[in-house]
């Protein structure tokens, strides 16, 4: 680790009770689906009839609970807790009311791989609470706290948890990062190619403690060095949605890059016109699969783009692979969250 790396141990205030302003029960409103109906949900089909819902083909309301205690089934999904589906406009809106740790037992798995070190589960637990609450208490007014996709952090309920993840979520129970007494917004990412990205590059948000930060040892991640080649038929029908009609595409160059290296514009040429695109744009165009990061290189073959590129993800906050590496050279849970959140508290979080 180098010594810049080495960020001052977090202020240990979860020795002492910090109650935060973010409201309400140690509960939490996930977002389980939002489409069009009918639905399978515990059991009963459910569909829009009129201005509200019909359940097995008697209307309800506008909202439904499913009965019992649960677990119940929406879909492929298993999970604690409540469960009811309301109207929202045209489309069906189902939700999940959990306990705050039940939802994190049942994220971890999805978000982090449960072999991993005991040090780096715990800090991606503490990350994945103080992530959740920061949604609560900025974004509750939508009807729900946090979304059970990629949007968010992706939710497996039942079938995600395992004696780790759990061991993990009960060692750090209630911990949470603040930074002024409030949860911080506790980006992560799986690699970051060797250094973090700043909010501000990323997100044009200054937060202090989301800063650009040199990571050592993330060699095991499969994305530490990877390669794509698209078509530029492939790349010409990914950018007429957004309005880029630029005929058969001739090439593309990277015009300009943020201060961690990675790409913030694009110039591609066409048989008609010139275009230019944020890298994040070219990355939800192509998809995240495909263009693992923005941060790469561009090279052309003749028919395709080649993208040769290091890390996954956005890059913002803690890198997990960089994370297990630390644990891996023995740091523990709070040095990890202290190396990629600077400045921050790691307090014992008490609901009012």
């Amino acid at each position: 680790m180098s010594p810049a790396h080495r960020a001052a141990p977090l202020l240990l205030g979860w020795l002492l009770c910090v109650p935060l302003a973010a409201g309400g029960a140690e509960a939490l409103r996930v977002l389980l689906r939002e489409e069009r109906g009918p639905l399978r949900v515990a059991g009963a089909e459910v569909e829009a009839a009129g201005p509200g819902l019909a359940v097995a083909g008697r209307r309800v309301g506008p909202r439904w609970r499913a009965p019992g205690p649960g677990p119940h089934r929406v879909g492929g999904l298993e999970v604690r807790g409540e469960v009811w589906v309301e109207r929202a406009g045209p489309a069906l809106r189902v939700l999940n009311r959990v306990s705050l740790e039940s939802y994190l037992a049942g994220t971890l798995g999805r978000e982090i791989y449960a072999s991993w070190s005991r040090a780096a589960l715990r800090a991606q637990a503490v990350v994945s609470r103080t992530y959740a609450l920061y949604q609560r208490a900025t974004y509750g007014e939508r009807g729900f706290d946090v979304e059970a996709d990629t949007s968010h952090q992706v939710y497996g309920g039942l079938a995600a948890e395992s004696a780790p993840v759990r061991r993990a979520v009960a060692d750090t129970r209630n911990q949470v990062l603040v930074w002024r007494g409030q949860p911080i917004l506790a980006a992560f990412h799986s690699a970051s190619g060797g250094r973090t990205a700043s909010s501000e590059e990323v997100w044009g948000q200054r937060l202090p403690y989301l800063r650009s930060l040199s990571v050592e040892g993330e060699e095991k991640s499969p994305d530490t060095y990877w390669r794509t080649r698209v078509s530029k038929t492939k790349l010409g029908r990914a950018l007429a949605p957004l309005g880029l009609d630029l005929g058969a595409i001739r090439g593309a160059r990277v015009v300009e890059r943020s201060a961690s290296g990675r790409v913030l514009g694009v110039e591609v040429a066409g048989s008609r016109d010139s275009g230019r695109l944020a890298g994040r744009a070219l990355r939800s165009a192509l998809g995240a699969d495909i263009l693992r990061s923005t941060l790469f290189e561009l090279r052309d073959d003749g028919e395709a783009l080649i993208f040769v590129g290091s890390g996954h993800g956005h890059g913002v906050g803690m890198s997990q692979w960089g994370a297990q590496a630390m644990a891996e050279r023995g740091a523990s849970h709070a040095e990890i969250l202290a190396a990629f959140y600077p400045g921050t508290e790691l307090v014992q979080w008490s609901p009012k």
